[in-house]
């Protein structure tokens, strides 16, 4: 699995940053790692440095094997709880997508139909 790691111009995308990042993600999506060919993190601060909450920006993209990209972003005061959130956000993305992908049984799969037993057969 394969984490690629962007920042805008207003978040320092230092190493230290790189590291953090990879080593959270590698770790939380470990159990994915043969369908997820790549993650694709962008770090951004929407508003240029001034104070605000919530103007952190953590999007993830996660690429799987013959199937569509899945994203999640969140926002909130630090990049380290964006990242966090997001992350977990990813998870459940990736859990309901496993989920839908093996339960391919139909509503007509769930209908029980009695048996009819005679009382020669019980006895």
């Amino acid at each position: 699995m394969n984490i690629q790691v962007n920042t805008d111009h207003n978040i320092d995308g230092s190493e230290e940053l790189h590291n953090y990042v990879k080593s959270n993600l590698s770790e939380s999506f470990e159990r994915f790692n043969g369908a997820i060919t790549r993650i694709e993190v962008h770090l951004s601060d929407e508003n240029a440095g001034k104070v605000a909450s919530n103007d952190k920006r953590c999007l993830l993209e996660a690429r799987i094997a013959n199937h569509q990209p899945v994203v999640v972003s969140h926002h909130a005061d630090t990049i380290h709880q964006a990242i966090e959130t997001a992350s977990d956000k990813l998870l459940r993305a990736l859990d309901t997508m496993v989920g839908k992908m093996s339960d391919k049984k139909s509503p007509k799969d769930f209908i029980v139909e009695e048996k009819i037993t005679s009382e020669e057969d019980e006895y």
